[in-house]
């Protein structure tokens, strides 16, 4: 790459006030994080009905659990500047690994909402927990398969330092370029379905607000999450490869480490959409209150399942 000759950036060190943010904000999202994963597992343990969304929020959580337990050791090894040696580097793909799952499984979550709503009679062909938990294992061993060659490829002198090559932005780009554009796309559409059922239901207004409310905040909270950091990632590159300043490429390195810590508050996030992914839904689209919508309109809702 044409990195300045004045400087390598790998060498370059983050600002101390950003280093302490890191630190600070790696601690909280992990208090936070496991106190909301934790009870989320426990809730999903206690239900008797294994649904689609169940199975994809039981992986999320297991992906976001993962995630929040390697944060003490990210945040020691930036806080202490720490040499790649080998514990970084199992701890680097845990934290890639499990990072990767959360944006496909929350895709995931997306495409069948999307399925289910847009398609409902189709829905029971496509749609059952075992083909979901199917999915969820063959896209583990995909996501562990590659993060684990991407890890073996990086030659960053420091634990969880950028070190962008072709092979990494590749790699970052199948893992998230393809769900920054599904997610928002499935959501959508849901959102405008579910915003035609008002005019359709008027007596289940209520319940179909509160969905469209749920999957707003869930469709806004992924792009604040993951969003900042691909850009942070896609510029990063971009100026080491024109051959920029060594000042231009520190505040790059910084805003990438910021943008990295905002994307990890997902794993919190989560934790709250739990509930509402898991009861709004199935409230709106499995069980309408009102006797007096008509056969042809409940029709699509009751197939549909959470």
């Amino acid at each position: 790459m044409n990195v300045s000759s004045t400087c390598n950036v790998t060498n370059l060190e983050l600002y101390d006030h950003i280093r302490l943010i890191e630190f600070v904000l790696y601690n909280l999202i992990f208090f936070f994080g496991a106190l909301f994963n934790v009870l989320a597992l426990w809730v999903f343990c206690k239900m008797k009905k294994w649904t689609e969304t169940r199975v994809y929020a039981i992986n999320l959580v297991f992906a976001d659990c993962f995630v929040i337990c390697t944060l003490p050791f990210v945040a020691y090894f930036l806080w202490n500047k720490s040499a790649r040696s080998e514990l970084c580097q199992v701890i680097e793909a845990m934290y890639l690994i499990n990072m990767v799952m959360s944006i496909y499984v929350i895709s995931f979550i997306s495409i069948d909402r999307y399925i289910a709503i847009k398609y409902p009679l189709k829905a029971r062909t496509f749609r059952s927990p075992s083909k979901a938990a199917l999915l969820c294992g063959l896209l583990w061993l995909s996501v562990i398969i590659g993060v684990t060659l991407d890890c073996q490829q990086r030659n960053a002198a420091l634990c969880f330092d950028s070190d962008i090559t072709t092979l990494s932005l590749l790699s970052f780009s199948l893992g998230f370029t393809l769900p920054l554009i599904i997610s928002p796309i499935c959501s959508i559409v849901v959102i405008r379905n579910l915003k035609r059922h008002l005019s359709t239901n008027p007596p289940d207004k209520k319940l179909i607000q509160r969905a469209v409310h749920v999957v707003y905040a869930n469709l806004i909270s992924f792009l604040i999450c993951f969003l900042p950091a691909y850009l942070g990632v896609l510029a990063g590159f971009i100026i080491e490869s024109v051959a920029a300043t060594c000042f231009l490429l520190q505040v790059m390195k910084n805003l990438s480490s910021v943008t990295r810590c905002i994307a990890t508050s997902n794993c919190c996030l989560d934790g709250v959409c739990y509930y509402f992914m898991t009861k709004e839904f199935h409230e709106a689209l499995l069980q309408p209150k009102s006797s007096t919508i008509k056969t042809d309109q409940t029709q699509p809702l009751q197939t549909h399942t959470c």
